[in-house]
């Protein structure tokens, strides 16, 4: 490691954002031609590539942080800022779909009856798999919290195990959705309670499988020993994120599911 006259680390020239950037161009193509030629066989070509091209690139930062001790406690402050900022950019996101969600609910248009749900539109059971879900997202925030402490106190294989049991929760919550959809009486394209309804939940739970994949990263590095107790900020990155995500989950319940019964 170098010796510099700053807290900082001046990143060394990589070449992962160039080829990212002309990757993300070819995805862009891919994903035209998809639509009017039908051809999918360059759209997953340019999906492995992407996939390939952002595993070595965070290879370098994991590289970086964890073995040539490139992070320094101004680093770790820029990181940690990063993400905060981050999620408050996600919690804005959500506030756009829950803003448009009362614009539509407490002032109904006479297109929908002026009833909320609108007529004809059968609203899911809350006490049944929405509140099942309920259970599952808090659950799974306390296993992780209690996972996070055992790593503060060095007790590495109980962190483990309850990181894994934080992913199978998690796994579970997804699988518990898509049943869910598919007993809906309804569909994205009835009125727009079902848009507002699709979109918001759909959303929530692609937030939950990138948290999932995300402590399943994190799951693979604890394994190999990357995370220590006083170093370990991805995988506080991770809990942050997945706390982002049961909070928001307590609103959508409230307000989606239970408010509109």
């Amino acid at each position: 490691m170098h010796k510099t006259n700053h807290p900082y680390h001046m990143v060394t020239i990589s070449p992962w954002p160039l080829i990212l950037s002309l990757n993300l161009m070819f995805l862009l193509i891919s994903i035209i031609k998809m639509f009017y030629q039908f051809q999918i066989y360059l759209l997953i070509l340019s999906l492995m590539n992407t996939n390939l091209i952002l595993f070595q690139w965070w290879r370098d930062v994991t590289r970086e942080g964890t073995y040539q001790g490139m992070h320094t406690n101004n680093m770790m402050k820029n990181l940690k800022m990063g993400m905060i900022l981050f999620i408050i950019s996600e919690i804005f996101f959500f506030i756009s779909l829950f803003w448009t969600y009362f614009h539509a609910s407490l002032s109904p248009n006479i297109e929908i009856g002026n009833l909320w749900p609108p007529k004809n539109i059968i609203m899911l059971n809350p006490y049944s798999i929405p509140l099942l879900n309920s259970i599952i997202l808090i659950s799974s925030g306390m296993t992780i919290t209690w996972s996070h402490h055992n790593l503060l106190n060095n007790k590495h294989s109980m962190s483990i195990k309850t990181l894994i049991q934080t992913i199978i929760l998690g796994v579970f919550f997804t699988l518990c959705q898509i049943h869910e959809y598919f007993e809906t009486s309804f569909t994205i394209a009835d009125s727009i309670f079902g848009s507002i309804f699709f979109l918001t939940t759909g959303f929530h739970g692609m937030h939950v499988i990138i948290g999932t994949i995300f402590l399943f990263v994190c799951l693979i590095r604890m394994i190999n020993n990357h995370f220590s107790k006083i170093h370990h900020f991805g995988y506080e990155a991770a809990i942050w994120y997945w706390h982002f995500v049961d909070i928001v989950w307590l609103f959508v319940y409230t307000w989606i599911y239970w408010w509109s019964f």
